[in-house]
């Protein structure tokens, strides 16, 4: 239907449009940026609404228009629960530049949905929620107009339209049949006919309003936070100052939390940049939902609450992607570290799944200085990326003139002479630097390098530590999986000379405890670290000694 509209608007041609779905056409099986005036992805059901939301919130509190954000969704989509985080935050919101059209065909891919036809529960729902909901025909045009009119007129609350329809309707062939969605006609030619025969029909589209501009925010003359080398800073508080203090550089950047702003530390930003903080709550598939509605608005968003509980909105983050969305997410109180909120509070599949995102860039900063660093760089950094900050504080070793950038790395202890190669990130790289010690101790020499970027990573610095020690040791507060070992693993895939990688993980499941009892049960702290490399090296003794 949406490929016709474009057609009818003179977007696209006949030509194209018999393309659809073909390789190398526009036109995918569900329409993304690539065929324009498409803004975000469509195709995993439950996402048009909560990015409504978000462009909604753009208009209302950022580009200050009167443009109307219009969203249309199936009666099936309506199961998912991502919809009523959006049902409930505009209402709260008061979004009266929001209406939703819900076609209420009954008929979902396999089976009648929960509610057939019955619209007026529907709109009893809706209501419940704060919205102005409206029950029509929604095959009769006259119904629709003034439905319509009633949704523009609407002030206070958001709209939605519950229209009654017949799927498939004017062909005899799949009129309220189940089990025909997505299946090709049996007899087109007959269908064609049905519907009144070929036509080649065209719209006039009226040009939007280019008189106003967006609203614009002043900056300020505010630089980013640095801190003294020795200091114990956590990165989570360093993400905040920074955040607050990019707010006022930059008057594109809004913030987004999922109510725990006063842990990971945005509730900066909201103190000092009250008109761009947007409080989303604990319905973290919103927040991502609305961030993507904001930056298809030219907004620089950051959206931030506990790593963990990020895993909720990875649909929304996989699609974000599919979108071309620029979106900056940070996730606090990562792994074990955390300490004695347990298991539940603790982000240790965070840096996979990140990882697995097309096009991401995903950073774990040891320490502040860091930290602001990576923040800003963040900002015009393309595609999404992932920032993981920490509950506990670690201490400043990156003095605040040093560069710090997407893609590289840090060598924290190096000399002309290393056996052996410790590679660290976020709180690790304390227990990186206290194995070095004890293996100094030992006349070991111990090279600690902080990958502060896990993905692009710092080829070159591994492959030179590849050259120059007899073997790597990868630690990380994170599972085994596709965290840092994997991803330095794959660095030195085709490395003609790669010595052997030990992987540090945590392997078992964590219970609470304070953080040093829980990283020292996880085999990640400086003791263990240290016992890795004798192994390395005692096991590359002993290879030399047979050959």
């Amino acid at each position: 239907m949406y490929y016709a509209m474009l057609k009818a608007a003179g977007a696209i041609t006949d030509e194209e449009l018999l393309g659809f779905r073909t390789f190398g056409s526009r036109l995918e099986g569900h329409p993304t940026p690539r065929i324009p005036p498409t803004d975000v992805a469509t195709g995993s059901l439950g996402q048009g609404l909560p990015v409504g939301v978000g462009l909604a919130l753009a208009g209302k509190r950022l580009d200050r228009l009167p443009y109307r954000v219009w969203v249309l969704c199936g009666d099936s989509e309506l199961a998912e629960g991502s919809i009523w985080e959006a049902f409930q935050h505009a209402g709260w919101a008061g979004l009266d530049n929001l209406t939703l059209i819900v076609d209420v065909n009954r008929l979902g891919q396999t089976r009648e949905t929960m509610l057939g036809w019955d619209v007026e529960t529907h709109a009893a729902r809706a209501r419940a929620f704060g919205w102005h909901a409206v029950t029509l025909d929604g095959h009769r045009l006259d119904a629709i107009e003034d439905a319509l009119t009633t949704a523009t007129g609407t002030t206070g609350a958001p709209t939605a339209l519950f229209a009654r329809t017949l799927k498939g309707r004017g062909v005899a062939d799949v009129e309220d049949q189940p089990d025909k969605h997505g299946k090709p006609l049996r007899h087109p030619e007959q269908a064609i006919a049905e519907l009144g025969g070929e036509r080649s029909l065209t719209v006039s589209v009226r040009t939007p309003d280019r008189e106003s501009e967006p609203h614009r925010f002043p900056t300020t003359g505010v630089i980013l936070p640095t801190w003294e080398v020795g200091a114990q800073v956590a990165t989570r508080l360093a993400y905040g100052q920074a955040l607050a203090a990019l707010g006022g550089m930059r008057g594109n950047v809004v913030a987004l939390d999922g109510e725990v702003s006063n842990s990971t530390y945005s509730e900066l930003f909201a103190k000092a940049h009250p008109e761009r903080y947007f409080e989303m709550f604990i319905a973290e598939q919103q927040m991502i939902a609305a961030a993507v509605g904001m930056q298809a608005r030219g907004w620089t968003p950051y959206a931030s609450t506990f790593g963990a509980f990020l895993s909720r909105a990875y649909d929304f983050v996989r699609m974000a992607a599919v979108s071309r969305a620029n979106l900056r997410l940070c996730g606090s109180h990562a792994g074990v570290s955390i300490g004695e909120d347990g298991p539940s509070q603790m982000a240790l599949e965070d840096i996979a799944m990140f990882r697995a995102v097309h096009g991401s860039t995903v950073l774990h900063p040891s320490d502040a200085n860091q930290t602001a660093r990576l923040v800003a760089a963040m900002a015009t950094q393309p595609g999404i990326s992932y920032l993981r900050t920490l509950r506990g504080k670690t201490t400043v070793r990156t003095p605040a003139y040093e560069d710090v950038h997407i893609g590289g790395s840090r060598l924290v202890h190096a000399s002309e002479h290393d056996d052996i190669t410790i590679v660290a990130c976020g709180s690790t790289v304390d227990e990186a630097v206290k194995a070095a010690d004890l293996l100094r101790g030992e006349r070991i020499n111990a090279r600690v390098l902080d990958c502060y970027s896990i993905k692009p990573i710092d080829h070159p610095a591994l492959h030179t530590a590849a050259l120059m020690t007899r073997g790597i040791v990868t630690v990380e507060d994170h599972w085994p999986e596709g965290g840092l070992g994997d991803a330095v693993l794959a660095a030195l895939a085709t490395h003609p000379r790669r010595p052997p990688v030990h992987k540090l993980a945590v392997t078992d499941m964590p219970v609470s405890g304070t953080p040093a009892e829980l990283v020292h049960a996880a085999g990640i702290d400086g003791d263990a670290i240290a016992r890795a490399a004798h192994y390395l090296l005692d096991t590359a003794d002993t290879a030399t000694a047979r050959t």
